[in-house]
């Protein structure tokens, strides 16, 4: 009777062949987990540089960032809230209120990113004891920064609010103009381009500095100060993504990094009169 060996080495290849392709997931796995892809929705300028700054050190720690820029205040919103982007940073807290109050969103504050200074600016005049009778003021359209810049112009004693030091102040709760301002309200990001043809205008410095105008962002006639977080600006996500690790981690990126800190501070001409980085207060 004749018997056939048995080869120990067809067995061991078949094992080396699961085990090899064991180790094929893993890594396929793993490659997968560290090209997580997030979609960061900003406006053109600080926001918008200060997401682009993290993209490499983001990479490195396994998320893929990109960057989707808007040209306006209401995009944003409406991209996280259909899905179409990860998070939007552009806006604080008291914008988003409004925009959910408004749309009904279901959107989420995730974390500070950066609070802005605003200044009254003018191209025409050198004080505010210069302001001409129905001289003309350009601020923002939206409910929340129109507020924010009627609430500056009244810090400036060139108006008078009904109510007084609360926020949401409208053209309507002006009760006393003796310069009879006439108002002009403008599309934020559009405000700088206003200057030439208004006296006044309510705008954020680091348009200047984005404008190639960095000598004139701390030029304002008078800021609004930078110790109150509740006009910090930040991330938002949808509600039901709100405690995604993914959308988690790139926050703490973004507080954490250097990079940021630097894009951020040359966005505002190293001038640290003009914003705050909220998170270490």
């Amino acid at each position: 009777m004749t018997t056939t060996p048995v080869s120990l080495s067809s067995g061991l290849s078949r094992r080396a062949a699961l085990w090899l392709a064991g180790l094929a997931l893993v890594a396929g796995a793993q490659a997968a987990q560290a090209n997580e892809t997030i979609k960061v929705g900003s406006v053109s300028g600080v926001t918008g540089d200060a997401v682009q700054a993290l993209v490499a050190e983001a990479k490195a720690q396994g998320l893929d960032v990109q960057l989707v820029e808007f040209t306006d205040w209401t995009l944003p919103n409406e991209a996280v809230n259909h899905g179409d982007i990860d998070l939007n940073f552009f806006q604080h807290q008291p914008f988003l209120a409004n925009a959910i109050k408004e749309r009904g969103y279901k959107l989420s504050f995730l974390g500070y990113g950066l609070l802005q200074n605003i200044g009254i600016y003018s191209v025409r005049l050198k004080s505010l004891d210069a302001v001409p009778l129905k001289a003309k003021v350009a601020i923002a359209n939206d409910p929340v920064n129109r507020g924010r810049g009627l609430l500056l112009l009244q810090k400036a004693g060139l108006i008078t609010l009904r109510s007084g030091a609360a926020a949401g102040a409208t053209l309507d709760d002006v009760v006393a103009n003796p310069k009879q301002l006439r108002f002009h309200e403008i599309e934020g990001p559009q405000l700088i381009r206003s200057l030439p043809d208004v006296d006044l205008a309510v705008v954020w410095p680091s348009y200047f500095v984005n404008a190639g105008q960095k000598d004139k962002a701390g030029s304002a006639l008078l800021y609004s100060g930078i110790d109150d977080r509740y006009y910090a600006m930040g991330f938002v996500a949808r509600t039901d993504r709100a405690n995604d690790p993914k959308l988690r981690k790139f926050v703490e990126l973004f507080q954490r990094s250097a990079a940021v800190k630097q894009v951020i501070s040359n966005s505002f001409d190293h001038n640290p009169q003009l914003y705050t980085l909220p998170w270490q207060q």
